[in-house]
This record gives structure tokens, sequence and C-alpha cells, in this order.
């Protein structure tokens, strides 16, 4: 079994030593033989929706010799999930919404949960959004760069968390606060998505696209200034 990619080992990372975990869409199950063997995990439930991937993450396990510690599962979601089963869910590869849609279908299963570590491939903001909502606090985030592209893992906890406007929750609070390597191109990567918005919604003459550009043309006014502070070491 191959090392773990950056992303993977950033998520692994947030996981607590001797934790029950699930591993939610865990495809050739790669994290739950690695938890397994370093020791993060006592036990993992890996699940996957489809044939396929549910085939691949049996014979891998298999193959690794931690089938005694690692159960594939096949299901939608965390509907495999018995309530207290596991205390740490990952969900890695969807987009942020579709995650958020995930775990609010199984209040049950997430009332024993101590810990959600989650990799958004989409809409960071919005599945953040919807966790301070829900109850959970933003505990500690991740930026990851692996072949060009930027990956971003949260680690949620249940408890209130401080209060933060949509601007904060979408830049990530957590990334900002800990300075993280890479920050600085990842809000310059975000400014320029904000540039591309604004140049296309000046195009338009209707009420809701300059409602649009106005709100957009005070965030790009204010994640300039945040690269600014990153820059000097001031944020």
């Amino acid at each position: 079994m191959s090392e773990l990619d950056p992303r993977l080992a950033a998520i692994a990372g947030l996981i607590p030593f001797g934790s029950r975990v699930a591993d939610i869409g865990t495809d050739h199950a790669l994290l739950p033989v690695s938890l397994v063997k370093t020791g993060r995990a006592s036990l993992v439930v890996a699940t996957d929706l489809n044939e396929k991937p549910y085939q691949t993450a049996l014979h891998h396990v298999l193959e690794a010799g931690v089938n005694g510690q690692v159960e594939v599962r096949r299901g939608d979601g965390l509907e495999p999930l018995r309530p207290g089963e596991v205390d740490v869910v990952v969900i890695a590869g969807m987009g942020g919404n579709t995650m958020a849609g995930v775990l609010e279908r199984s209040p049950e299963v997430l009332a024993g949960v101590t810990r959600l570590v989650l990799q958004p491939m989409s809409d960071p903001g919005d599945l953040r959004l919807w966790l301070v909502h829900s109850g959970w606090r933003l505990a500690d985030e991740e930026l990851v760069r692996d072949d060009g592209k930027f990956y971003i893992i949260i680690a949620a906890e249940p408890g209130e968390e401080p209060c933060r406007d949509g601007f904060m929750l979408e830049i990530g609070p957590v990334l900002l606060e800990k300075c993280s390597p890479y920050l600085v191109e990842y809000l310059e990567k975000i400014k320029g998505d904000y540039q591309r918005v604004l140049s296309g919604l000046a195009r338009s003459r209707s009420d809701e696209a300059m409602d649009k550009a106005i709100a957009l043309t005070s965030r790009l006014a204010r994640i300039t200034e945040v690269i600014s502070r990153c820059r000097q070491g001031a944020v």
C-alpha cells in the first residue's frame, strides 16, 4: 500500500490517535488502512455507495491485512453507520454543499461524533456556514497544495463558534489565524476569482447584477487588505 499523498496525509493529521473513524466515500480505502497501521484509528468503518469502489476497498483492506480493524460497508452517506459507533467522521472529495446534505440527513449518528474532518472540493464557505449554524465550531483547518491544486481540510467539533461574517467563513478564519503556508497564494487565487466574476457582472445592466457587483467589490477590497496584512505578517 502506497504512502498517503499530501491531501490525505493532512486529513490523517487532524484525526486524534486511537479514534474510531468512519471514512465516507472511501474509494480505495487508502486512508483507513493508513489510519489503523499508524495507530490514528483503533477501528475504521469505510463506506462507499457504488459497487466498484466498494469492491476495490474490500480488496485493498484484505491485501493490507487489516480486515480485523477496517470494515467496508456499502451505503449512502452516514446511513451504514450505527449511532455511537464512531467518534470521528471523515468526508473528503465532495462539494461543500453535498457534504452538508450528507451530514444533515443523519442527526442520530452525528449525536455521538466528537470530530468531523471534512475536505470539500468546492464551496468551503457554504460548508463552514452550515457547520456554525448546526452546532459545530471550527476547531482546526489545514491548507494543502498538491500537484498545483489547493485543498482545504476543516476539523469541526461540537460547540459554539464565535460570530463570523460571510467573508471570513469563505476565506477560512482558522487558516488566517494560523497564517497557514500557501495562504497568500491561496488568497490571490480567490481574489482572481472575484475579479473574473466582477468582470462578467460588468457586462450586465440588471439591478441584480449591480447589487452583486457592489457586494463583490466590497469583498475584493477586504481580501486585498487581508493579503497585504498577510505579506506583512500582521494577520
